[in-house]
């Protein structure tokens, strides 16, 4: 039970990092921190001024794909799973520190099988580092 935030801190993480690569670059990110239904509700316009507002409500959720969805669920995962963590007995110092290392190195291997990405020599040495960095954290 005690490592259980951090499995879901680092899943939620790593799927907060799939899903924003993956929204739609023609959605708006005010349409992601639900601004710009906000904005355009309170003053009943749409993106063209001859539409009826709700039409453009439409327009403006038209390029929104299961992404969009994803990455404001990922958010709640990663608040819950940090509180979690604190209320199970994590320490402030570690929780980020092992949660986000452990992501990133999730997303290291993510990025090399599904998205054909390549590491230099360079980024090889910053993954060792992360991977010796979180077994001496780790260690009791």
């Amino acid at each position: 039970m005690f490592y259980l935030p951090i499995v879901l801190m680092i899943l939620a993480t790593t799927l907060y990092h799939l899903a924003q690569k993956s929204v739609p670059t023609q959605v708006n990110p005010d349409v992601l921190a639900g601004n710009e239904l906000h904005h355009r509700h309170d003053r009943h316009i749409s993106p063209d001024p001859s539409l009826p507002a709700a039409y453009g409500r439409i327009l403006v959720l038209r390029n929104v794909n299961w992404a969009s969805c994803a990455v404001g669920i990922s958010i709640v995962g990663v608040e819950l799973a940090v509180l979690l963590a604190y209320r199970t007995g994590w320490k402030i110092s570690l929780v980020s520190v092992i949660g986000n290392t452990a992501s990133a190195l999730l997303l290291v291997g993510i990025g090399l099988l599904f998205f054909h990405e390549h590491l230099s020599v360079k980024s090889l040495a910053g993954v060792a580092l992360c991977l010796v960095g979180l077994a001496l954290i780790t260690q009791h």
